[in-house]
């Protein structure tokens, strides 16, 4: 693909993926009722396959890819550009641009058939409809009131949690959903949030302005909140026609590529970092240099208009690859790896049934009973990986929560000179002046809050990096059981029926076999909620991350900062009281202030320590009984149905005579209506693989 792209290519290729899902979702609901329907017919034959857990997987896929959408989110700090990126993606000015808007509201862009806004209150309040021209002046400020605010360390709308806007646009009817977040310099628990959406979204755009290459605070929440956390960012350095306009003499094409070539290099020498994926420098895939006013002028004359030279073409090329060749791919993938499974079991469980009609009733109940030695085998390593699970767990939340404690135990042995970049704006002479002292203390407690903010970020990423690592082994252990259970599982079926597993016609004998739970517990099948962000262990539906989020979000702003800050900001104050006047140089001052405050956090450490160090305990050990809770139930119920599936045979068989030739044809045009669709969606995925090969 050219770097020449339109709008309207981005649209149609994510029209295909949405005509694909549906296209995919209708077969998986078709293979859950023709099971289904199959299930209640054969109750009253020869009894049911006992698929239950295969039909409410399938119908699960269905509907998250129904409703599956691709999450952008807009990160960046204000007067970047924001709204005027937002504007010119979408090609309607919905978000006001010539003032920072929501500067404190998140607000979330969908798909709606009316133009609608809701917003969502942090109390019982109930979510409160409005207008378009009401929501922009109830929730809209100037810029001078946003960082006023921001110095006194207050939210504009503290009791609003977040906005959705519905809007009729082509953009958003595809599947894309946007996320506009606060500026990156708003409170630290605004961060939080904004960190707990980033968890569930499939990539930020991270906003640049290029007359200020990367501040100090993009610089911060770049290392504390994306470093080294697998997400994928898209980095645009807007108002990139601003440079030419600020030179002396605009029309000066040599000056213009010097100015154009040092900028750049400043953005890469603070920007490579981040696009490195696997040792893989994909810099140019993923930082843009954009004129988004530019883009939104042409767009509003006239939405087919030509953008190039605006940055819009290169960088919508990029997003379009990533989020319908890459993301949507690797989603379809997943629920192709399910069907496969599911068409797997039943062909498996009908070929199980079809030598067993014909058996008479006490010797299917002899061969019933000579396999119970195996079922107990199986539930033998259900309880082998269990125990492993659990054993992991202590380990693992004995040892983070030990490293949580003994860092915080020894952020004083640099706090003197960790904190001295925290405060550089801080002016002691304020404290000893009776009418700044409350200016003073917010400005302090603002510091204070950046830098825990800061230092349980850093520590919250090695925490991640081990639990990831004890998962990655728990996979590899969920295979090795897998294995295991699944020569078990064979060896009943031989006793059973005196004949060996046969692979459907369809099924390739090169494919994982493994059974259905040790698959999900190794990352192979998604049942997530319609989203592809941060595939924990390796695209599992299930996700530690939103569980330790949860806890560390009360822990880290909640919890760590207030007990931190709360506990000895008022003993500063006192001491400092005691400095005296005689302190007349600025540097001197902020040195004894840093010193002061050691003392004090050095009293308070150990009880924050200790008592901190239980939620981060609690939170490592929940992600691992999650994961050990889904691990059994899925195990248990395969157990159970192998056995209900035997048990329904011989109650029926004890009750009725079973017609063997119509059961025979029943069970044969279930597999056949179950694989027929399976082939259609095999067919789907190779179609859309072809199309962007």
């Amino acid at each position: 693909m050219t770097s020449k792209f339109e709008t309207d290519t981005f649209i149609n290729d994510l029209e295909r993926v949405v005509q694909v899902r549906a296209e995919v979702a209708v077969s998986l609901n078709k293979i859950a009722d023709s099971i289904n329907d199959a299930e209640i017919i054969g109750e009253n034959n020869s009894g049911k396959l006992s698929l239950e857990r295969d039909i409410e997987d399938m119908r699960v896929a269905s509907k998250n890819l129904r409703s599956g959408v691709f999450r952008l989110m807009v990160l960046g700090d204000m007067k970047r550009g924001k709204s005027t990126f937002l504007n010119a993606l979408i090609g309607e000015k919905i978000l006001p641009s010539d003032v920072n808007p929501c500067t404190a509201l998140l607000t979330i862009l969908r798909y709606g058939s009316q133009k609608k806004v809701t917003v969502y209150f942090n109390d019982d309040k109930p979510p409160q409809d409005m207008g378009f021209d009401e929501f922009k002046h109830k929730y809209t400020i100037d810029p001078t009131e946003a960082k006023r605010l921001e110095q006194d360390n207050k939210q504009a709308f503290p009791n609003v949690s977040h906005a959705i806007v519905e809007y009729p646009l082509p953009l958003l009817e595809k599947g894309i959903e946007i996320i506009d977040s606060p500026g990156l310099n708003d409170t630290e628990a605004r961060n939080e949030l904004s960190l707990g959406y980033i968890n569930n979204c499939h990539a930020i755009l991270f906003v640049l302005r290029a007359s200020q290459p990367c501040t100090l605070g993009e610089r911060r929440y770049l290392e504390n909140y994306i470093k080294g956390r697998g997400l994928s960012v898209f980095f645009l350095v807007n108002a990139w026609d601003q440079v030419k306009e600020a030179l002396i003499d605009p029309d000066d094409e040599e000056e213009l590529r010097e100015s154009e070539g040092r900028l750049r290099q400043v953005f890469q020498a603070n920007l490579a970092e981040y696009c490195l994926v696997d040792g893989q420098d994909i810099y140019k895939e993923r930082v843009f240099e954009l004129s988004s006013i530019q883009a939104l002028r042409k767009r509003l004359k006239n939405p087919q208009a030509d953008l190039e030279g605006t940055g819009f073409p290169e960088f919508m090329a990029a997003l379009n690859i990533f989020l319908t060749r890459e993301r949507a791919v690797a989603e379809l993938r997943q629920v192709r790896t399910l069907a496969r499974q599911v068409g797997t079991n039943t062909h498996e469980a009908i070929e199980r049934r079809i030598p067993l009609l014909e058996k008479g009733v006490e010797e299917l109940r002899s061969r019933i009973s000579s396999v119970e030695p195996e079922f107990n085998q199986l539930t033998t390593i259900r309880d082998q990986f269990k125990t492993e699970i659990l054993q992991t767990r202590d380990n693992q939340a004995h040892k983070i929560s030990d490293s949580f404690r003994n860092y915080v135990l020894k952020l004083d042995d640099t706090f003197e000179t960790d904190f001295l970049r925290y405060q550089p704006e801080l002016n002691v002479f304020d404290f000893l002046s009776s009418g700044k002292r409350e200016a003073f203390n917010t400005a302090l407690q603002k510091a204070f809050e950046q830098y825990i903010g800061d230092k349980f970020a850093a520590w919250s990423l090695t925490a991640e990096k081990d639990i990831n690592t004890a998962f990655a082994q728990l996979s590899k252990s969920a295979a090795k059981y897998g294995q295991s259970y699944n020569q078990i599982t064979n060896q009943i079926t031989e006793k059973l029926t005196d004949e060996k597993v046969r692979l459907h016609p369809n099924v390739s004998a090169e494919e994982d076999n493994a059974p259905s739970w040790a698959k999900w517990a190794m990352g192979l099948l998604s049942l997530s909620r319609g989203n592809l962000a941060g595939f924990a262990m390796a695209g599992a539906g299930f996700d530690w991350k939103n569980i330790l989020l949860n806890y560390f979000t009360v822990l880290g702003v909640g919890g760590l900062i207030s007990a931190v800050t709360g506990i000895f900001l008022g003993p500063i104050g006192f001491a400092l009281l005691g400095l005296g006047v005689g302190i007349l140089q600025a540097d001197q001052a902020r040195k004894e202030l840093v010193k002061t405050a050691r003392k004090e956090l050095v009293k308070y450490l150990p009880k924050v320590a200790n008592e901190q160090s239980k939620t981060v305990y609690d939170a490592v050990k929940e992600c691992f009984d999650a994961y050990e809770r889904e691990v059994s139930v899925r195990i248990n119920d395969d157990i159970q149905s192998r056995k209900s599936e035997l048990d329904n045979l011989l109650k029926q068989k004890e009750s009725r005579e079973v017609n063997r030739e119509a059961e025979l044809k029943r069970l044969r045009k279930l597999e056949e209506d179950v694989f027929g669709q399976l082939q259609t969606i095999e067919s789907a995925y190779n179609n859309l693989l072809s199309y962007y090969s």
